[in-house]
């Protein structure tokens, strides 16, 4: 199977690590302009130049922008007006006691998460539809179907991306659009990797960590690993492809098979 999407422009929100950059490697590998995206300047041109160099693409740029504002998503809208493939990758996580998170943080997990996507496919998917062709992709998480208990406001806002990225698709259906989530499972980035060296200390090699962590915390994997970031992006890749072109509306898992259900 090959997936070529030469002159087609991706544009990766959240990818100057883990996920996103992955995400916006592999894109710019099949050939796509890729624009990066983050909220520092210059570690977003960094990463930009990094994935440059990986792919061996030239049409590679940075666009940096807070995405989690109104401002921050006109900004990057100006300065990349067409874009054919849209991922909303941007988020945030972190533990905290369901009963003691403020109000304050419930509207940070709801904008950064879920309506940092909403504003750009406002942007950016009613001009698919003019042209006939594209795809915007929210990167959810397994966390949408099995509400972690430590993360109650998180799981919230992957769950909400399910039902955006469902209405969205049936409000652009026959246009040639398509639109899809993709719920991630485990994921080795970097946050994880200090999150779990925290966890079990530095004198537990780290596969042995990793193993412990998938036994104790995600004991439901059929992995029985982290996934990999690129394991992610391959199914992003796909999606973003002629290939997917049956495929809208959809929750596809790349979860390692922690959710135990048939189907979303």
């Amino acid at each position: 199977m090959h997936i070529d999407l030469t002159g087609r422009t991706a544009l990766v929100t959240g990818s100057t690590s883990g996920i996103g950059q992955a995400i916006a490697t592999a894109l710019a590998r099949a050939g796509a302009g890729v624009v990066v995206n983050g909220r520092d300047e210059r570690r977003t041109e960094d990463a930009a130049a990094a994935i440059g160099e990986a792919s061996g693409n030239p049409g590679v740029r940075a666009v940096a922008a807070d995405v989690a504002t109104e401002e921050g998503a006109d900004t990057l809208f100006a300065a990349a007006p067409e874009v054919d493939i849209l991922v909303n990758n941007t988020g945030v996580y972190g533990p905290a006691p369901v009963f003691e998170i403020p109000d304050s943080e419930w509207r940070r997990y709801f904008e950064v998460n879920v309506l940092s996507g909403v504003r750009l496919a406002r942007l950016y998917v009613p001009r698919m539809v003019e042209r006939g062709w594209g795809r915007a992709i929210f990167i959810s998480s397994d966390s949408a179907m099995m509400t972690p208990t430590e993360m109650v406001h998180y799981g919230m806002t992957k769950t909400a991306q399910l039902a955006v990225s469902r209405g969205m698709a049936q409000s652009v259906a026959g246009s040639g659009v398509t639109v899809n989530s993709v719920l991630a499972g485990p994921t080795l980035t970097e946050g994880v990797q200090t999150f779990i060296g925290e966890l079990f200390g530095d004198e537990v090699p780290f596969e042995e960590a990793e193993r412990r962590f998938i036994a104790e915390g995600r004991p439901t994997s059929l992995l029985r690993r982290l996934i990999r970031p690129e394991e992610i992006a391959n199914l992003v890749t796909y999606l973003s492809s002629d290939l997917a072109s049956a495929t809208t509306g959809a929750a596809l898992r790349a979860d390692g098979g922690v959710v135990p259900t048939l189907i979303p």
